[in-house]
């Protein structure tokens, strides 16, 4: 099954791009900018050294410094989707953020420009397909968000299909990003948010109640409240799901209490994702042999989830019907 597993063309809509960069790429980006990474950054055996949620944020922020050119994004931007591209991921989302590209004195244009001739550079090398999700940090604050919407909005890029926002998701209410988001949708982008992760269920009814969203980053812990699992279904929510990251990041102890076969029965609409690879020591492809391995899933259940997830994505119709075929016609 193994084999079968990895014929079967995937789906990705939830990776931070600056939490797919490898070891090794960030030093070597690093040296060629002559960026001094923290020497604590690194394991003895080379991968990253993180230990809970906080180190974790200090780690990514380590990292994401030794960016400081848009060509710099483009590189990341190619490994990452020649990456999936080995696992036969034919669709991938990635998250980017604009206020860590600032911090690291790279305009918004040039980033974009920057991971667009990355994407065209895995497209035509490998046949991926790559599309962007612009998003704000929650904990900057409504108002830094605004400016990243603004910014998305006036400066239209054809690899933009979607707003999202990540963060602290104790940090600040949804309701008071409701007009951000508004601007987005209103400009013909569709929405996502980070909810239900860190936090309770109550976080995902925000997101559905004042955000116009159609999909969520995580939300697992919306299986704690029978309510919203049928609100989800009802609203057709489509959940982005990250086991090997919340397992991780303990979110859950183990794979026996992860909640995806119980989210799965209740008919939700999901997909599995990698949300930062080379911190959790995972990859699309390892997502789907552990949710075999683990949940007991067979093929055609793999093959539903990567149908979900394309169909959940924010691409043209277009490239979303001829995908979707692809990976219809994918036989066992």
């Amino acid at each position: 099954m193994q084999e079968q597993i990895h014929k079967l063309p995937k789906v990705e809509l939830h990776s931070h791009l600056e939490g797919t960069i490898k070891p090794a790429l960030a030093q070597e980006i690093a040296q060629r900018n002559d960026v001094s990474l923290d020497s604590n950054l690194f394991h003895s055996n080379g991968g990253y050294a993180w230990s809970d949620f906080p180190s974790f944020l200090t780690a990514y922020d380590n990292v994401s410094s030794c960016l400081r050119l848009g060509k710099d994004y483009g590189d990341i931007t190619y490994e990452y989707l020649k990456d999936c591209a080995k696992e036969n991921v034919v669709y991938a989302e990635t998250f980017i953020s604009p206020d860590h590209a600032a911090e690291c004195g790279i305009s918004y244009d040039d980033m974009i420009s920057g991971i667009a001739n990355g994407i065209d550079d895995a497209e035509r090398d490998f046949g991926i397909v790559g599309r962007i999700i612009v998003t704000c940090v929650r904990h900057l604050g409504p108002e830094q968000g605004l400016n990243v919407v603004q910014t998305m909005v006036d400066n239209p890029h054809p690899y933009v299909v979607g707003f999202g926002m990540g963060g602290d998701e104790n940090a600040y209410t949804l309701e008071e990003f409701a007009d951000i988001y508004n601007i987005a949708k209103e400009a013909g982008y569709e929405c996502t948010v980070h909810a239900g992760e860190i936090c309770g269920p109550e976080s995902v009814w925000d997101a559905i109640n004042y955000l116009p969203i159609s999909r969520i980053g995580h939300g697992v812990n919306s299986i704690k409240d029978h309510e919203l699992m049928n609100e989800l279904v009802q609203r057709n929510i489509h959940l982005e799901i990250c086991p090997g990251s919340n397992l991780s990041l303990s979110i859950f102890p183990d794979w026996d209490s992860h909640p995806l076969p119980s989210i799965m029965n209740k008919a939700v609409s999901i997909s599995l994702n990698s949300d930062d690879p080379p911190f959790f020591n995972t990859t699309v492809g390892q997502e789907y042999y552990d949710s075999a391995k683990h949940f007991n899933l067979d093929i055609d259940e793999l093959k539903r989830i990567s149908v979900m997830a394309m169909e959940a994505s924010f691409a043209n119709s277009k490239i979303k019907s001829r995908l979707i075929e692809q990976i219809q016609k994918f036989q066992n």
